[in-house]
């Protein structure tokens, strides 16, 4: 156990990675800290982006300030190596940090006496939901990927009745039935298309059932840790793509959300695949960032082959700020409260799997 005597400072910095309009805290959730004895410091403009003015901080009980001066610093992305230089040792850093790939940025960390907690190492229990930064995101990108199809499809999604005839309802493939999959379900179905869902653990065939959709059975499964799928045997992997390549051919959509921590994701979206697509339709890879499910894709772009649009959207969560932020926030929110005690003084207690868990560099790591 590591504490700290006297009411911790948090601070709340401004974003500088390009196109990051997320904040780590909405003003709504200042109230709720400084009730509990904390003290909140924002850096000047760091709701901007969102939406949120520096006076909405100050009305809810916050000061404008140096934010990376307080004892905790929230983040939405990981910082540069400009700004790991103004933590001071002993700050205790939250937010994404990659640890599995930023690696270097990690050591910078660690050598700099910073205590970190990266929100997407947070243990994937039940105790655990309402910190867990990673689902609460996903959900924003599942939704807003299906708007993004729908306005690049060039077919109606719902069936149509008119007096010129009847439209047909759009048929859409989502790749992958974690929380950005089953959401992108959902939406889809509300928009009225005719939705399928695929993924290579079998136990979630009733979630996706539970959104509205039809189960793609291939018959191959990949169970593995921590509610995410293990990565598949060579001989498995020419097997589903042989069998997704015949099934994808039969979709106006397909929409990718397959990920394998720490590694490329894999590719289930084939060149061939794509080809047999009807012509106008549309490829959402929400993995382009590690690689892309799709053969085709180009990460943070949007391309055509075959007449098919391949979009390789970056960071999709950014572009609906207000709700994203509210979601993160009660996420760090719930998280803060696992890390300070109730006279609102720093107590990290590494026997806790949580905390331990999410702890990349400091005590907890030692």
């Amino acid at each position: 156990m590591v504490t700290d005597s006297g009411p911790v400072t948090v601070g709340v910095v401004k974003e500088s990675l390009p196109g990051e309009r997320r904040v780590a805290l909405v003003p709504k959730a200042v109230g709720r800290l400084v009730a509990r004895g904390l003290k909140v410091v924002v850096e000047s403009g760091a709701g901007d982006a969102a939406l949120f003015t520096d006076s909405d901080y100050e009305a809810n009980g916050a000061g404008i300030g140096d934010a990376w001066a307080a004892g905790v610093v929230l983040k939405v992305a990981p910082p540069t190596a400009v700004e790991a230089t103004r933590l001071a040792p002993g700050t205790v850093l939250i937010g994404f940090l990659a640890p599995l790939s930023n690696v270097e940025r990690i050591k910078e960390l660690a050598e700099g006496g910073v205590t970190a907690f990266a929100v997407e190492s947070i243990p994937r229990i039940t105790r655990a939901q309402a910190m867990d930064a990673l689902s609460s995101q996903s959900s924003v990108a599942g939704y807003r990927a299906v708007l993004l199809a729908a306005e690049r499809l060039t077919r109606f999604f719902p069936m149509l009745t008119t007096a010129a005839g009847t439209v047909a309802p759009a048929k859409v493939l989502v790749l992958g039935a974690g929380v950005a999959g089953l959401q992108a379900l959902a939406t889809a179905r509300r928009l009225g298309a005719q939705t399928t869902g695929y993924d290579v653990r079998p136990e979630v065939a009733d979630q996706v059932r539970s959104v509205g959709a039809q189960w793609l059975d291939l018959g191959i499964e990949a169970v593995g840790d921590g509610g995410y799928a293990r990565e598949l045997t060579a001989e498995e992997r020419a097997e589903q793509q042989r069998r997704l390549t015949e099934a994808i051919t039969r979709f106006d959509v397909v929409i990718t959300t397959a990920l394998v921590p720490g590694r490329r994701a894999p590719v289930l979206v084939t060149a061939e695949a794509v080809e047999g697509m009807p012509s106008g339709g549309v490829v959402v890879d929400l993995a382009g960032e590690s690689g892309g499910n799709c053969e085709l894709t180009e990460a943070g772009q949007d391309v055509v082959r075959h007449g098919v649009t391949i979009s390789s959207p970056l960071n999709l969560p950014a572009g609906m700020p207000a709700h994203a932020s509210e979601l993160y926030s009660r996420n760090l929110t719930e998280l803060l409260g696992l890390l300070v005690n109730d006279e609102g003084a720093l107590a990290l207690d590494f026997s806790d799997e949580v905390v331990a868990g999410a702890c990349v560099t400091g005590e907890g790591r030692d």
